[in-house]
């Protein structure tokens, strides 16, 4: 979808974007890892990630925020288009060591327009039934 796709409707207060599921698989962490430098263990060694007290391996806390980013840009159309982005990691996404991995799932609302006529997006991510984001929030400006 590109910002011209957006109806004038999708833009109002209350309005949903478009749920998204995601799944992430201990080769995407390692993936990430390699491409942010951040190989704590946490996120690929569970023997470690026991020994600290955490369920199993976790997704980077980064990887969580992408996706939940990326509902915003698909709707959007434009990466661009979001302005500011801000969340708070509420709970890990705990991922198996299996071929299934964990899902993500985003829900996006808009919350309110904007003084400047930007939007506020509201995003709910989940992860085996947990909250893992709280207060995240996009601030998102679609060309007219």
């Amino acid at each position: 979808m590109t910002s011209h796709d957006v109806a004038a409707h999708d833009l109002e207060p209350g309005a949903q974007l478009p749920t998204q599921t995601f799944r992430v698989t201990r080769a995407d962490l390692v993936r990430y890892a390699g491409a942010s430098g951040d190989f704590n263990p946490i996120h690929w060694n569970e023997r470690i990630a026991t020994r600290v007290g955490l369920p199993n391996v976790i997704a980077h806390g980064m990887v969580t925020m992408a996706l939940a980013a990326r509902v915003v840009t698909d709707w959007a159309g434009d990466p661009a288009a979001v302005e500011e982005y801000g969340v708070r990691f509420a709970g890990p996404v705990v991922v198996p060591d299996d071929d299934t991995g964990a899902e993500v799932t985003v829900t996006g609302v808009v919350k309110r327009r904007l003084d400047d006529g930007r939007l506020q997006v509201d995003l709910t991510a989940r992860s085996d039934g947990e909250k893992v984001l709280g207060r995240a929030r996009a601030i998102v400006r679609i060309p007219t």
